[in-house]
Order: structure tokens, then C-alpha cells, then sequence
């Protein structure tokens, strides 16, 4: 797999991956959100590629105290091959480079595949509550 920086020609592919890998919310419109990465940090916004086909997406990004992680997918038909882990290892390579002391990530409650993939990668959970607000309601997707 080629890990390479998000082009947006990719949007469409992109959108589909996180759909197939049940990533999407109607509150969350994707586009949305590749849109407004874009304006920040656009180089952490990562697709694996097979075969000139994008199989795998990651988002992340660093505020100055902490890393973040979102949209990590893999295409179903290629799970089980290590996409998501050499993606993983890219994200802490690039934010490690900004100087970024920790990676945060949120799981859904019920995801154990996901908390189970996490685990084996050394994160844990934290002793902490995580908060939100919706700032701008995106409501569903085009």
C-alpha cells in the first residue's frame, strides 16, 4: 500500500471508504469534514492506495499539546493485511516530527475490533471523560 497526503480528486473514494467501513453519521457530513481539514493541517489527511485505488484514509492533527486521530479506515475486502497499522505508524511518525508528546483517539463504546486493534498497538484507555459540543450543526449528508 502507498500512504500518501489526501488530493481532492480523492474526496468521493474517500467518502465511500468511510461509509463502507460504517464511519459516517447523519449529524457528520463527510464532506464537511474533508472540507474544513483542508483548511488545517491538510498534509495529515492520509489515503493508502492500492493499485491506483484508494483502500485505506486517516485524519489527524496536532494542536500543540495533543495529536488526534479520526477517519482511520480500511476498505472490509482489504482488512487483515497491517493498512492500518503502517497507516497508524505514519500518523505518529509525522505528528512525532511536530514535536507532538501524545495520540488521543476516540472508540466508539461497542467497537471491540477497533479498541481491540488499538490495544495491540500500545494505546489504552485514558482515565478520562471525553465532552462535546456541536458548534455548527452539519445535519445529513448531501
Amino acid at each position: 500500500m502507498l500512504i500518501r497526503p489526501f488530493l481532492p480528486l480523492d474526496t468521493d473514494a474517500v467518502v465511500e471508504l468511510w461509509r463502507a467501513a460504517g464511519l459516517t453519521r447523519p449529524w457528520n457530513d463527510p464532506h464537511r469534514d474533508i472540507a474544513r481539514k483542508l483548511t488545517v493541517q491538510p498534509e495529515l489527511l492520509l489515503v493508502g492506495e492500492v493499485e491506483g485505488r484508494v483502500i485505506a484514509s486517516a485524519m489527524a492533527g496536532y494542536d500543540g499539546h495533543r495529536g488526534w486521530v479520526n477517519y482511520l479506515a480500511v476498505d472490509p475486502a482489504h482488512r487483515g493485511r497491517g493498512h492500518a497499522r503502517a497507516l497508524m505508524a505514519e500518523i505518529e511518525r509525522l505528528l512525532t516530527a511536530l514535536g507532538c508528546p501524545k495520540l488521543n483517539l476516540q472508540v466508539r463504546a461497542d467497537n471491540e475490533e477497533a479498541l481491540g486493534f488499538y490495544a495491540a498497538l500500545g494505546y489504552s484507555p485514558d482515565a478520562a471523560v471525553s465532552l462535546g459540543k456541536r458548534l455548527i450543526v452539519d445535519g445529513p449528508p448531501a
